[in-house]
């Protein structure tokens, strides 16, 4: 294994490493606290079962990063606690009844992937748990039809039966419960996404189910068409396949991934590059709607359209590519991104019916800007509608993968027509812990150059605020939203990930962690950065990855192992670097013109790596600058480690 020793002193100030190591400090603080406030003795959650168990999603939420946070280099206690957690969290779910076998049951997959993503971080953080790989392919296996009470996929037609599935099967709602369905979402929280079809003689807006006929003839129209069939979001189920892959190697779970992608692939070349989002048990789009091929469940007219389905899309589209190396299986969500864009025009957002208007309102109010580019996000019987701005997440996601010159190019151009700056940082932490990818971006296109410090200080800033609320918080136990507990998690990943592994969020619905660096403290033997070491990657292009190391510490040596991706799927072919040819850290003794430091000189050097990982040294009070020649996803990938 190659080896590099550091020898430049720290010669120019490095604020963004001192607030990189603050950030771990604060995080690993403040989880204690957010488990004592939230829950009980033994880890269950301060929850009323008779409220009603919600979906499994919620459950497993609030913990979803500390994996994360982990293997960058957070504490110890974050991964124990993070496992512990989840087997907690299971065993509650089992005896509310929403899990079975430790899988959700009846779940769509929307909500379903929102849950795994715990696993899979989990699963890279410590592939080596006793349990880790029998649950994965006990998962993936549901999906394989390897338990003869999960028999949820249909190998001749290429499909899941039903968008309602897990441990236990497809669900089919009984027919016997057809004339009791209603839908009147009015004064709910689903009132703003209007009607799930158009087509229903009568019913022409959302104040029409009112009348309680109106109601039940919706109900009753959802419960023919949802009952039974596939749907776009079910493929977020190959995150869950891939992830058996990764821990097992299997060459079953690479070959369910690819033929399931290349069924969706198929219908979606023929409908002109637009994904379906509904196929029969016949393996006919349309076949439960009417002949259409919208109007699935979480399709694209209800309720969120392109917002839920993109994030499916580009889930399946980075499994088949990281898996396969084919770089054509990124044309699943380019496809869908392009059509969408093509309609974009610059409007008012206070002209607009937004059904999720929130995201946006109070970020243009607080600029005093409201005409932007807007996008629509759902398509019906009388066409597109529900314009809004479309999140960078999709674009940036997609550049990351491919690193083309067109994905960055589409990046630009939305940039270019929208209202707001890119450079500025927002303080907020959504649930999908993610959102600042324009300032990311910009950053590496050199433009953005106070990006670090300032995503820093906001990252500590929201840990703080959210420290602060679960101190003041007087609700636990007391009030009914699921939610509650989700809304305190301290922890914040997106700008470590983004800094110190190269890469963006991953996918909150079910995506893997798709970044160019990964690390390991050679003398702790585990995940992540070691003590006092901060890392920034400063550049990325298709075969490049520019990264900047700082040890912090005046009197300790760390040694790190750096990994290309974070499956190892990336190789190294060799680095430049430099090296001090001066004297330091010069003589102690004498008086004038001893105190300061003697001049820097340094060398550039060339070192052959040829290898997914190499080591680095780092004395006390040393950084540096790796220039790397990278080839991206060239190895099998794997969430083994290097011991």
């Amino acid at each position: 294994m190659t080896e590099l020793k550091a020898t430049v002193p720290i010669s120019t100030p490095a604020p963004w490493a001192a607030w990189q190591r603050r950030l771990f400090t604060a995080m690993d603080q403040s989880v204690q606290p957010f488990l004592d406030h939230f829950t009980r003795e033994d880890g269950e959650f301060i929850w009323q079962d008779e409220w009603g168990g919600g979906s499994p999603d919620d459950y497993y939420e609030p913990f979803f990063n500390w994996p994360l946070v982990y293997l960058m280099g957070g504490g110890e206690h974050l991964l124990s606690l993070a496992e512990h957690q989840w087997e907690v969290v299971t065993k509650q779910l089992t005896r509310m009844g929403t899990s079975y076998k430790e899988y959700g049951i009846r779940e769509d997959q929307m909500h379903q992937s929102e849950s795994d993503v715990f696993f899979y971080h989990l699963s890279l953080a410590n592939a080596e748990h006793p349990k880790r790989r029998e649950r994965a392919r006990r998962f993936a296996g549901f999906y394989l039809n390897e338990d003869p009470e999960a028999i949820n996929y249909d190998p001749e037609h290429k499909i899941l039966f039903s968008g309602l599935n897990g441990s236990k099967g497809p669900y089919y709602a009984p027919e016997s419960e057809r004339e009791d369905k209603v839908y009147n979402p009015l004064g709910t929280t689903m009132e703003p996404y209007s009607l799930p079809f158009f087509d229903i003689e009568g019913i022409n807006s959302v104040q029409d189910l009112a009348d309680p006929n109106n109601a039940r003839r919706m109900g009753q129209a959802l419960f023919d068409r949802w009952r039974m069939g596939d749907t776009p979001t079910n493929l977020s189920v190959t995150s869950l396949v891939t992830n058996a892959f990764l821990l097992t190697g299997e060459e079953k779970y690479r070959d369910w991934v690819v033929e399931y992608t290349d069924a969706w692939l198929g219908r979606a070349r023929a409908n002109g590059g637009l994904l379906p989002d509904n196929v029969g048990h016949s393996g006919q789009v349309g076949e439960y709607c009417n002949g259409k091929w919208y109007g699935g469940r979480y399709g694209w007219t209800f309720p969120h359209g392109f917002l839920t389905l993109q994030k499916a899309t580009i889930d399946a589209g980075a499994n088949a590519y990281l898996l396969t190396r084919d770089k054509d299986y990124l044309e699943l969500p380019r496809q869908q991104m392009d059509r969408i864009l093509e309609l974009g025009e610059v409007r008012d957002i206070r002209d607009e019916q937004m059904s999720v208007s929130e995201r946006w309102v109070s970020q243009f109010d607080s600029m005093d800007q409201y005409e932007t580019f807007l996008v629509p996000h759902r398509y019906g019987d009388a066409g597109w509608f529900d314009w809004q701005p479309i999140s960078p997440v999709y674009m940036v996601a997609l550049w990351n993968l491919s690193m083309d010159d067109g994905d960055w190019e589409r990046i630009e151009r939305v940039r270019q027509s929208e209202a707001f700056d890119w450079d500025t940082v927002f303080p907020f932490h959504n649930k999908e812990d993610s959102g600042h990818e324009s300032p990311w971006v910009r950053f590496l296109a050199g433009q953005n150059a106070q990006y670090p410090e300032r995503m820093l200080q906001a990252s500590h800033q929201i840990t703080c605020r959210r420290a602060a609320q679960v101190r003041e918080d007087k609700d636990v136990g007391t009030q009914h939203h699921i939610h509650h507990w989700q809304w305190g998690n301290p922890l914040s990943s997106e700008a470590l990930i983004q800094q110190t592994l190269g890469g963006p969020q991953p996918i909150y619905n079910g995506g893997l962690l798709h970044v160019r660096l990964r690390y390991y403290d050679a003398d702790r033997r585990r995940p992540g950065l070691p003590e006092d070491v901060a890392a920034l990657v400063e550049q990325l292009t298709a075969d490049r990855t520019v990264v900047r190391l700082v040890n912090l510490s005046p009197v300790a040596s760390r040694a790190l192992l750096i990994q290309g991706g974070g499956f190892g799927e990336h190789r190294f072919k060799e680095v430049k670097y430099q090296r001090r040819t001066s004297e330091y850290p010069g003589w102690m003794g004498g008086y004038a013109g001893t105190y300061a430091a003697p001049p820097l000189e340094v060398e550039e050097r060339t070192e052959t790596i040829n290898s997914t990982r190499f080591r680095v040294e780092l004395p006390p009070g040393t950084e540096l600058l790796l220039d790397l020649d990278t080839e991206r996803y060239v190895n099998e990938p794997s969430c083994n480690g290097p011991w």
